[in-house]
């Protein structure tokens, strides 16, 4: 068994990005953690709580608006390893980015500490008060 992983962020194309930033603020209450460009003008946007949205005004894909999963691991290279087993395919953002064979993207991220995998794991979001 490879080291344990947790899905840190979906990343998904959206045409509206300042509806679904405005959305899941007001609804969710997922503030921002991260924006690449400006907030009048975000071309990326990631919220606490593990969305990513990616800037696609004109999106028309047949393969639906799903950008990629990230995935966060107590050990990269152990999980990099356990991947290669499978057919896989690096894609050119770099080792840590694979295409699995339906298509799917998914980006695997060294957690920091190593232990934060561990604790994410340990909620249980149905658990009784």
């Amino acid at each position: 068994m490879s080291a344990r992983t947790y899905l840190e962020h979906v990343a998904i194309r959206v045409r509206d990005i300042h509806w679904h930033i405005r959305f899941f603020q007001e609804v969710c209450g997922m503030p921002m953690r991260e924006v690449q460009g400006t907030l009048e003008n975000p071309v990326q946007y990631w919220t606490l709580g593990g969305l990513q949205f990616i800037a696609k005004p004109d999106f028309d894909g047949p393969e639906g608006r799903l950008g990629h999963l990230g995935v966060m691991c107590e050990d990269l290279d152990a999980t990099l390893a356990a991947a290669r087993a499978f057919d896989v395919v690096e894609m050119p953002q770099g080792r840590n980015w694979l295409r699995l064979p339906d298509g799917l993207a998914v980006e695997f991220m060294q957690a920091r500490p190593a232990s934060c995998v561990a604790a994410a794991l340990a909620i249980n979001p149905r658990a009784e008060k």
